[in-house]
């Protein structure tokens, strides 16, 4: 069943129920998590976004993530894979408001250190989370009921905009 492609604006209350679940990912995980990051839309203030909270869990090592993602599952989370096999392990809560989108990487993960360089561009610059709202809305509107042509489309703009952040020194490789 195709789910909606739902551009919402933006909710002052994210930042608050994304440490409500790091909280209680933190607890279920505990000395498992190196850190825990809000990433995606919902992340950056102001912008409009799909209601779903986007987190990235970095581990210890590859070894920590059969252990994580069965305390997750246990959770009520649905396990979605490794799914662009770029040891990021994805998991969806869809139950509750906002849903959540919990991802495990281990550390120096490059999807995990772009998606940070993305968002802290989009924070400081209010003129390019402006235009990626602009266009999330133009692609919602062109793909209501197709999440991955929706999200393949943003890729050029996304790509770009990431060419701009390392230029001003975000690390686009993780450390």
């Amino acid at each position: 069943m195709a789910t909606l492609v739902e551009i919402v604006s933006y909710d002052a209350s994210w930042p608050q129920h994304f440490q409500e679940i790091a909280n209680e990912l933190r607890q279920s995980l505990g000395a498992n998590v190196i850190v825990i990051d809000h990433v995606g839309s919902t992340a950056v203030p102001g912008l409009a976004a799909k209601p779903v909270i986007d987190i990235d869990v970095t581990l210890p090592d590859m070894r920590a993530i059969d252990a994580a993602s069965a305390a997750l599952v246990g959770l009520g989370y649905e396990a979605r894979g490794n799914r662009y096999d770029d040891d990021v392990w994805a998991f969806m809560r869809r139950s509750g408001t906002p849903q959540q989108r919990i991802y495990l990487c281990p550390p120096g993960n490059q999807t995990h250190a772009r998606r940070l360089a993305f968002r802290n561009h989009l924070r400081l610059h209010a003129e390019a989370a402006a235009a990626y709202a602009r266009l999330k809305h133009e692609l919602a509107e062109k793909f209501p009921y197709d999440g991955d042509a929706y999200t393949a489309a943003k890729t050029e703009f996304i790509a770009c905009l990431l060419g701009k952040a390392y230029a001003e020194g975000f690390p686009l490789t993780a450390s």
